[in-house]
C-alpha cells in the first residue's frame, strides 16, 4: 500500500510502496513505486520514476525554466524525474543522514 500523511492528491496515480509526507500537494501526476515525497512539496504535471526520493520543500512542474535545468520535459510539458537526475541510487527510499 501507500502512506499519504496529511498530503493532498488530485487527479494523479500513486503506485504501491509510496510515501507522501505532510503538507505536500500532488496534481495531475504519476508517482511510480517506492517513491518518497517529503514534506511541503508541490508536484504537478510530472512522472516520478520508481525509487526516487523528493526532498522536503521541492517544487516540480510550476516553473518550466527551472525544471529544464534538472529534469527532462516532454513536448506536452510533462516533467520526468528519475533518481539519477537527483544524484540518487535507484530504489533509494530516503537518503542516509550524515
Amino acid at each position: 500500500g501507500c502512506i499519504i500523511s496529511g498530503a493532498r492528491v488530485k487527479r494523479s496515480v500513486i503506485f504501491f510502496a509510496t510515501v507522501i509526507e505532510s503538507h505536500s500537494f500532488i496534481k495531475d501526476s504519476v508517482i511510480l513505486p517506492k517513491v518518497t515525497i517529503g514534506k511541503n512539496c508541490r508536484i504537478q504535471n510530472a512522472i516520478i520514476d520508481k525509487g526516487t526520493y523528493i526532498a522536503d520543500g521541492t517544487v516540480i512542474g510550476e516553473n518550466p525554466e527551472e525544471d529544464a535545468k534538472r529534469f527532462h520535459i516532454t513536448a506536452k510539458g510533462i516533467v520526468l524525474v528519475t533518481p539519477e537526475m537527483l544524484g540518487q541510487d535507484l530504489f533509494l527510499t530516503k537518503p542516509e543522514e550524515t
